[in-house]
């Protein structure tokens, strides 16, 4: 199987009074690059998390979002700051000496001082709430993959498509170009025993020059080796796994031979099919460049 690099995944997890969301969605990339939203009291987990995305992704930028809520008693507790009471106290009364004033500072109001009453986080287990958000993370990851390998299968399908149609074309050429070879040959012996037709050279050594100058055009090792990739490149699709950087390669290889065939086309009836081949190895890498 192969896997797109686009995916989105999703899962939710409540358990005992906490409740993970995960989401992830991912483009292509040339490296994998995760980006992690979070809680900041979650921080601590994410080389864990980072650790469990790379068994389920090998390319790609994906954007993980995870949403944390508490609903346990225990989440947040008051902490009174004695030793800053202490000091505002200390300030107080040192202003009212100072200033004649009457210290008429009430608990209440003592009480509404900064950093005297917190309201802080609970100590939290941090080994159970690993154990759900791992859960919760591996749900959203399964969800990811399985929508890659979907969209993996139509990529797929399209580019054996694409290849199959390249092979038409490569076939066309293999057998016209002999012919062409050969009619051209026949010209330019022609065209050569007509210019030379007072001169005393031989007739093998025309067409020894002749057939020399032909074979510059024959495009048979071309056709071969596009053959050859084309082939190739089917079979590393149906091999699957993580395909991507191979089937670039591929492509730009078949790409040389469609460049060179093009160039040495002198008929354009094969010029056309040339340009076919290398408007389809366009298309084709536009399409690789999805594949994970």
């Amino acid at each position: 199987m192969i896997k797109s690099m686009t995916g989105f995944g999703r899962a939710e997890l409540e358990e005992d009074d906490r409740r993970f969301t995960v989401e992830m969605k991912s483009v292509n990339h040339r490296y994998l690059d995760v980006s992690i939203k979070m809680p900041k009291k979650l921080n601590f987990f994410e080389s864990a998390i980072r650790s469990l995305l790379k068994e389920y992704i090998q390319r790609g930028k994906v954007d993980v979002f995870i949403t944390y809520e508490d609903f346990s008693r225990q989440s947040a507790t008051v902490c009174y700051h004695e030793e800053v009471a202490e000091e505002y106290m200390k300030y107080l009364e040192q202003m009212a000496e100072r200033f004649g004033l009457e210290n008429d500072v009430r608990l209440s109001v003592l009480s509404r001082y900064p950093e005297v009453l917190t309201l802080e986080d609970a100590q939290v287990d941090e080994t159970q709430i690993w154990k759900l958000l791992e859960k919760t993370l591996r749900q959203a990851a399964q969800m990811f993959v399985e929508s890659r390998i979907k969209e993996g299968e139509t990529l797929r399908e399209d580019l054996i498509g694409k290849l199959d149609g390249m092979l038409e074309h490569v076939d066309y050429i293999e057998e016209k170009s002999p012919q062409l070879v050969e009619e051209y040959k026949a010209k330019i012996y022609d065209k050569v025993k007509e210019l030379l037709s007072d001169s005393q050279l031989d007739d093998n050594r025309i067409l020894m020059e002749v057939t020399l100058y032909a074979d510059k055009i024959c495009v048979d090792e071309e056709t071969v080796r596009l053959r050859s990739h084309i082939e190739s490149t089917k079979q590393i699709l149906m091999e699957g796994g993580s395909i991507g950087r191979k089937l670039d390669f591929m492509a730009q290889e078949m790409n040389r031979e469609a460049n060179t065939t093009l160039s040495k086309a002198n008929s354009l009836d094969i010029s056309n099919h040339a340009i076919e081949l290398k408007t389809e190895i366009e298309k084709i890498r536009e399409q690789i460049q999805n594949i994970e």
